[in-house]
């Protein structure tokens, strides 16, 4: 894995620990010479992640809406910042210049990241592995969940195996790095349906 695509808060929490995690995973990623494709703010754990890569001597390249780099929250400090129109086309650029996807701790945009990176694979639009760094146990009641729509047969089985969680970094990047592509929605016949 070149360049991963990491999902995560633009804010700030009370609990120091998320913002201490977020520029641990950018210096680690940039220690294993794996570049940092993020939303391209300079707030939160966004920035958090952006600024320990670099640190490290990582690359990071940040993709931002018109929107939002307009209202003075783009890093500029980014190997590259990208402006795009907007969120669709961010997404899109997460997933093409991306080998993977890891998703740390954040709110409502970490999650609309992380489900259309499942969507897209369970579809067959990638086939990159989809990571869920579930730190101090913030993503349990998700990974619950998502268990349970398996079990009422709403996730196949086929795409049980999409998101890979873990509890601590290296054990996440070593279970993507052995992620085995599924079969996709769009090679599936009508009767595995």
């Amino acid at each position: 894995m070149k360049r991963l695509a990491v999902y995560c808060g633009s804010a700030t929490p009370a609990d120091e620990r998320y913002i201490k995690l977020a520029r641990q995973v950018g210096m680690t990623l940039a220690a294993r010479g794996i570049g940092v494709v993020y939303g391209g703010g300079r707030l939160g754990l966004m920035g958090a992640v952006a600024s320990g890569a670099l640190e490290a001597g990582g690359e990071v390249i940040g993709v931002i809406p018109e929107a939002l780099a307009n209202s003075e929250v783009a890093n500029t400090d980014c190997t590259e910042l990208r402006t795009v129109s907007g969120m669709h086309e961010r997404k899109q650029a997460f997933t093409d210049l991306s080998d993977g996807f890891v998703t740390i701790p954040g709110g409502v945009g970490t999650m609309d990241e992380l489900w259309e990176a499942v969507s897209w694979a369970q579809l067959g639009y990638h086939t990159k592995p989809v990571g869920l760094l579930n730190a101090f146990g913030f993503y349990d009641d998700l990974i619950a969940f998502n268990a349970k729509m398996a079990e009422v047969g709403f996730v196949r089985p086929a795409h049980q195996g999409i998101i890979i969680a873990r509890d601590h970094l290296a054990d996440l990047l070593a279970a993507m790095a052995d992620y085995q592509p599924h079969t996709p929605i769009f090679r599936m016949k009508a009767e595995d349906l």
